[in-house]
C-alpha cells in the first residue's frame, strides 16, 4: 500500500510568519544594541558573558547585549520547528517553502556565527554591516516560506515593468539598508548635523569623509524614494485592486516613517530610541517589498506554466 501524499501543514504558516515576526524584532533589537553601545557588554566572550551564563543585575548593557543573545536563541528553536514541519508537509508538496525554509536554516547558522566573530572581534564596522545584511535576508527567506505557503494567485498575467520594478526596488532596498549600516558602523551617524541638508550645504564637499559618507546615503534613500512612488504609480495603474496594490502602499508608507524618523534621528542627537525605530521601518519596507516580489513572481510563474501547458497540448503529437 503506497503512503498518502504529504498535505499542506496548517501550522507551518502560522509558525514560519511568526518566526519571521520574531526575526524583526531581533533586528529592531539589534539596532537597540547598536545605538546604546552594548555590543561589547559582555565583553569579547560568545556564548558567555563576562565569564557567566548570566550577567550581573547592575550591568545594564550586558543584560541587553545577554537579552538580544537570548532572543535570537528563541528563533533559533522556532526555525528547527519550522524546518521540521517543512520537511515532513512540504518536501513533495511545495518546493518553493521548503527551499525557502533551507534557506532561511543556512542563513540563521550564518548569522549566529557573524553574531560570535562581530563580538570576539571587536565589532569592526564591516562585519557589523554583513551581519545586519544577514539578518535582512534571513526575514526575507522566512516571509517567503511563511507566505508561499498559503498564497494562491488569483490574478494571473505576463511579466511586465512593473514585475521588474518590484525586484529592482527590494534589492535597492536592501543596499541602502547595509548603506546605513556603514554609517552607523563609519561613526559618520551625525555627520551631517541638519536635514535635509548636511551642514548647510546640498553637497557636502571639503567637509570631510564622514559627512561624504551619510550624504551618499541619504542620496541614495532618495532614490529609493523616487522608485517607490513610481512603482506605486503603477500598481494602480496596471494591478487591480488586491494584494499587490495593497503592499505597494504599506512599502510607500513605511518608508516615509522611515525618512521622518530619520530625521528625528538626527535632530536628537542620535537619541538611540529614533535609531532602533529607523532600522525597524527600513525592515518593514524591504519586508514589504520581499512580498510584493513574491507575489508578482507566483503571478507571473502561473502565467508561463499555463501558457506552456496551452503550448504543449497544441502541439501535434
Amino acid at each position: 500500500m503506497q503512503a498518502a501524499p504529504a498535505r499542506p501543514s496548517r501550522l507551518y504558516p502560522y509558525l514560519a510568519l511568526a518566526t519571521a515576526a520574531f526575526t524583526l524584532g531581533l533586528i529592531v533589537f539589534g539596532a537597540v544594541v547598536r545605538v546604546t553601545d552594548s555590543g561589547l557588554g559582555c565583553g569579547n566572550e560568545w556564548p558567555l558573558c563576562n565569564g557567566s551564563i548570566i550577567p550581573p543585575l547592575d550591568n545594564v548593557t550586558a543584560w541587553i547585549e545577554w537579552l538580544h543573545r537570548l532572543f535570537a536563541v528563541l528563533i533559533g528553536l522556532m526555525g528547527i520547528a519550522t524546518l521540521v514541519l517543512a520537511i515532513r508537509a512540504y518536501r513533495k508538496h511545495n518546493r518553493l517553502v521548503l527551499n525557502a525554509t533551507i534557506v532561511a536554516a543556512v542563513l540563521f547558522l550564518l548569522q549566529s556565527m557573524l553574531g560570535a566573530f562581530v563580538v570576539v572581534f571587536d565589532l569592526p564596522p564591516t562585519m557589523v554591516t554583513v551581519h545586519l545584511g544577514t539578518a535582512m535576508l534571513l526575514l526575507a527567506a522566512l516571509l517567503v516560506a511563511g507566505y508561499s505557503s498559503v498564497y494562491r494567485p488569483t490574478q494571473r498575467y505576463s511579466s511586465d515593468s512593473f514585475t521588474q520594478l518590484a525586484f529592482i526596488t527590494a534589492a535597492l532596498t536592501f543596499v541602502i539598508i547595509l548603506t546605513g549600516a556603514l554609517v552607523r558602523g563609519a561613526g559618520a551617524s551625525l555627520s551631517c548635523t541638519d536635514w535635509p541638508l548636511c551642514n548647510g550645504a546640498v553637497i557636502p564637499t571639503g567637509q570631510g569623509q564622514g559627512a561624504l559618507i551619510h550624504w551618499v546615503h541619504r542620496a541614495a534613500v532618495l532614490g529609493l524614494g523616487v522608485t517607490l512612488a513610481l512603482m506605486v504609480w503603477q500598481a494602480w495603474r496596471n494591478r487591480p485592486a488586491g494584494v499587490v496594490r495593497a503592499l505597494s502602499v504599506v512599502a510607500a508608507g513605511a518608508y516615509l516613517m522611515q525618512v521622518g524618523i530619520g530625521a528625528l534621528y538626527v535632530f536628537s542627537a542620535a537619541a538611540p530610541l529614533w535609531g532602533a525605530a529607523h532600522v525597524g521601518f527600513a525592515a518593514v519596507t524591504f519586508g514589504a517589498l520581499v512580498l510584493l516580489s513574491l507575489v508578482e513572481m507566483m503571478n507571473t510563474s502561473e502565467k508561463r506554466t499555463e501558457a506552456s501547458w496551452k503550448l504543449q497540448s497544441e502541439t501535434p503529437g
